[in-house]
């Protein structure tokens, strides 16, 4: 009985805290969610770093900010102003604030800002640009106001290496090994060939010639059998 007691306490009380007013509210709250897989894009290529609020909420009238979470400020300057990425601030951009080798190189998707689509689209992407990109809304009544995306960049050589199909590459023989193979094999089955034909042939005629001296000549098999007399 005791132990029934304490199964019912435990499943009310679990019931209590999945219903309570604190989780019900969290479950209802945007949250920001970027890509849990990193972004690989080539050299050169233009990409998009996914990064969304779910349930979709309106945006437009917040500040959107896409920054490195990985970039250390100038020790000989501990006051220097913090850059972006990608600043969004009073329903525009704004360049001023951006780190000088991303500009003119990201633009959000403004016409989805009012549906929670906050991804970030980075033009003709550079070896530098590798790394870890958070996307923050500041003003967001969420616990869960930012996420972090990361990008991985390969050279302009890994895009030649992986234009052809992985079938071509992995699955199809070389002809010219198979052509080798297969006269290999032709060579040493045509001696066994003529080998085994021969011996068959010279057995086969070997008894033909025995039955033909029998029929040529039946008494002496007669003449063998029959007992010398003294």
């Amino acid at each position: 009985m005791r132990h029934l007691f304490g199964s019912v306490l435990v499943w009310t009380c679990s019931l209590f805290t999945l219903f309570a007013p604190g989780n019900m509210a969290l479950k209802d709250q945007p949250q920001v969610i970027g890509s849990r897989q990193p972004i690989v894009a080539v050299l050169g290529d233009d990409i998009i770093l996914p990064c969304h609020l779910e349930p979709k909420f309106n945006v437009e009238g917040l500040t959107v900010e896409w920054s490195l979470p990985d970039l250390k400020p100038d020790p000989a300057d501990p006051l220097s102003r913090v850059e972006y990425v990608h600043l969004y601030r009073h329903r525009h951009e704004v360049p001023d604030m951006k780190i000088r080798s991303y500009v003119r190189r990201t633009a959000l998707f403004t016409d989805e800002l009012k549906d929670g689509n906050i991804s970030l689209k980075i033009s003709n992407v550079t070896l530098a640009d590798q790394g870890r990109y958070r996307c923050f809304i500041p003003k967001l009544n969420s616990p869960v106001d930012q996420s972090v995306v990361q990008l991985v960049v390969a050279p302009q050589s890994d895009k030649t290496s992986t234009t052809e199909p992985e079938f071509y590459t992995k699955r199809l023989p070389d002809p010219d090994q198979t052509d080798a193979g297969g006269r290999l094999h032709l060579n040493l089955l045509i001696p066994l060939v003529v080998f085994v034909s021969l011996t068959l042939a010279g057995g086969v005629g070997a008894r033909f010639l025995q039955l033909r001296q029998k029929q040529n000549h039946p008494n002496d098999d007669v003449a063998s059998t029959k007992p010398l007399t003294v």
